[in-house]
């Protein structure tokens, strides 16, 4: 197919929108030229002869999808690619970041763009490299994303062919990979630390509070508008003086520096604290920079802005009245604008999906961001997963404004983290009953070869061993039969002593009333849950325990002569009315209850003790 005529811009972009209405795929804000042109050689493969027929190809072939998009998405990488800038990375950026945080702080990455892994799995060896395998799999997270699900499929694979890491020192691949048949592993206990999921830099939320982001190559893909979009997204996801790892297809061409450059050359950038992300941006080389803009309307702009984010927020006063909510917040926790106004207190969304109250007031008086993780919220039969941002709003002057409140939606990453961990379970154990197998294999096979060389050297004494052998294997058969047998008696017998057991817990669970047990040393044998609701005391902590040294409200004073008349006379049995604090620290009447416990052969080998709480 020739190149496209200004009049087949039309169909050109009906093909874009097509895409982005059908699968979700924005390539939009691509740049035109080269989006062009790979979708004109992908048409040309399939045979197609304009825009509108490969539309109709689309639409009846869903393989074709799969084939344009590795078309479009060239994933061009390599472990460690660009040495000197890694090495730049390794041995200056990663000492510089780690020196700023604490032995213990966590480390987040993000690999924007990371293709079939290789980038990921570099800055995992840099990081393990930097702080030792055992620190990194406790601080480092490392978050890999890309919009080409395959690339991520091999991504989450982790095996390489020999040419993919040809690149890498021998000393490298046999510290974090292992071999197996014709490919190399990447150490499944490294891979654990290594997150990947889908998501568009242009539609799709950044990942939050990130140390060091890598993202190289991938912007020059798009144009300048959208390259700025992406960046001003990078600026809100790095942490305070956070880290950034372009490639040398991206430089610097702005007016306001919110990234200050560690080394231009090698395209390493801090974010600058405190600057407005929305004016400066990074384009591609020979991009010019963005002509000044009429700024009037920046309050309903701001206003707007905030109403249409994707994440549930509000903001609360100083005096604790909620003055903003957005619409996400509006629709996931069903509040309206009749909410403004009133005190955050009286909102259901004060204490559901989490108790806010805590949180906003240690944010108000300590001045500093607080999160709350792992927040379940249960809605429509469905379970979102929440991270909670809570944030002081302080002026210029240090006083308090209010407080933000975000809630992220983070089922997703929750979702990815448990499908990860049961494949891992899965290979886990596939892989050990593999080695238990060969291992096996292998002890077979030594035996077999000494057998046979013990039956060429020594064939005629063979003979007579052979019916000794014959002689012991009756005698082992008919053994292995009797303790077959005994095996079974004594499983059923475990079987009986396990029901008796479970009858006699559900004995004592039924029981409302407490029930105590003790020893002939009146050590606490049995503590029912009628005692733990009565006492307060778990069953974990009161057994094993001496009754006399239980703080539990009753008086054991007057308890003690008759537990130690019932452990010296086993036909002993009384009845007391004793006052007590109960586990709410009120005065209650106890009615108690103590006997001998009898052995079978009547002697006392403990005391029982039944306890109720009367009406006063």
């Amino acid at each position: 197919m020739t190149e496209s005529q200004p009049e087949d811009d039309g169909e050109f972009e009906s093909v874009l929108a097509y895409l982005k209405e059908s699968r979700g795929f924005d390539f939009t804000g691509y740049k035109r030229s080269s989006l062009r042109r790979r979708v004109q050689r992908r048409m040309a493969q399939a045979g197609a002869e304009n825009y509108g027929d490969y539309i109709d190809q689309l639409q009846v072939n869903a393989d074709e999808f799969v084939a344009l998009f590795n078309t479009i998405l060239i994933n061009v990488t390599g472990f460690f690619r660009d040495p000197e800038a890694w090495d730049y990375l390794r041995e200056q950026v990663i000492p510089a970041l780690l020196a700023e945080r604490s032995p213990e702080e966590p480390i987040r990455v993000w690999s924007a763009g990371c293709a079939a892994g290789q980038e990921a799995y570099s800055l995992a060896i840099a990081f393990a490299d930097a702080i030792g395998v055992d620190a990194f799999r406790q601080r480092v997270k490392i978050y890999a994303t890309d919009v080409d699900e395959e690339a991520l499929a091999q991504a989450r694979h982790a095996a390489y062919t020999p040419a993919e890491v040809e690149g890498l020192p021998e000393d490298k691949l046999e510290q974090y990979f292992e071999l197996q048949g014709s490919r190399y592993w990447f150490r499944k206990d490294l891979r654990r630390s290594v997150i990947f999921g889908r998501n568009d830099l242009v539609q799709d939320a950044p990942i939050s509070r990130i140390d060091l982001l890598v993202c190289r190559n991938t912007l020059m893909y798009f144009n300048a508008e959208t390259q700025t979009k992406i960046l001003e997204r990078f600026h809100f996801t790095l942490a305070q003086r956070g880290l950034m790892f372009l490639g040398k297809a991206e430089m610097l061409l702005s007016h306001t520096r919110i990234f200050e450059p560690l080394d231009l050359k090698r395209r390493v950038f801090r974010k600058v604290a405190g600057t407005p992300s929305g004016y400066s941006h990074f384009v591609s080389p020979g991009l010019p920079a963005r002509r000044s803009i009429d700024m009037s309307g920046l309050d309903e702009l701001r206003e707007q802005a905030f109403s249409a984010s994707p994440v549930a927020q509000l903001v609360v006063t100083g005096d604790e009245v909620v003055a903003l909510i957005n619409q996400q917040a509006e629709i996931s926790f069903a509040l309206t604008d009749r909410d403004i106004g009133r005190k955050l207190w009286d909102l259901d969304v004060s204490y559901r999906p989490v108790a806010l109250r805590p949180y906003v007031e240690q944010a108000r008086l300590e001045r500093r961001s607080l999160r709350i993780k792992d927040v379940e919220w249960r809605r429509a039969g469905d379970t979102v997963w929440y991270e909670v941002h809570v944030n002081p709003l302080v002026s210029r002057d240090k006083s308090l404004l209010g407080v933000s409140v975000v809630f992220h939606d983070v089922s997703w990453a929750r979702l990815l983290l448990l499908e990860l961990e049961h494949t891992n379970r899965r290979l886990e154990s596939a892989y050990e009953e593999l080695q238990s197998t060969n291992e096996e294999l292998e002890t077979t096979n030594e035996e077999l070869q000494s057998t046979v060389e013990e039956l060429e050297t020594t064939n005629e004494e063979l003979q007579s061993t052979n019916e000794e052998l014959e002689t012991m294997n009756e005698e082992l058969q008919s053994t292995n039969d009797e303790l077959q047998t005994i095996n079974d008696a004594l499983r059923d017998r475990s079987v009986e002593l396990d029901e008796l057991n479970d009858f006699l817990e559900s004995v004592l669970t039924s029981i409302q009333a407490g029930i105590v047990v003790v020893d002939t040393e009146m050590r606490i044998k049995a503590w029912n849950r009628g005692a733990e609701d009565l006492w307060g005391v778990r069953r974990e902590e009161a057994e094993g325990t001496h009754l006399l040294n239980l703080d539990i409200g009753l008086p054991l004073t007057e308890l003690r002569p008759a537990v130690r008349d019932a452990l010296a006379d086993a036909d002993f049995q009384t009845e007391l009315t004793l006052s007590a604090i109960n586990r709410r620290g009120r005065a209650a009447v106890v009615r108690l209850l103590c006997s001998a416990l009898r052995s079978a052969g009547g002697q006392s080998q403990g005391a029982l003790l039944l306890m109720e709480e009367t009406q006063p």
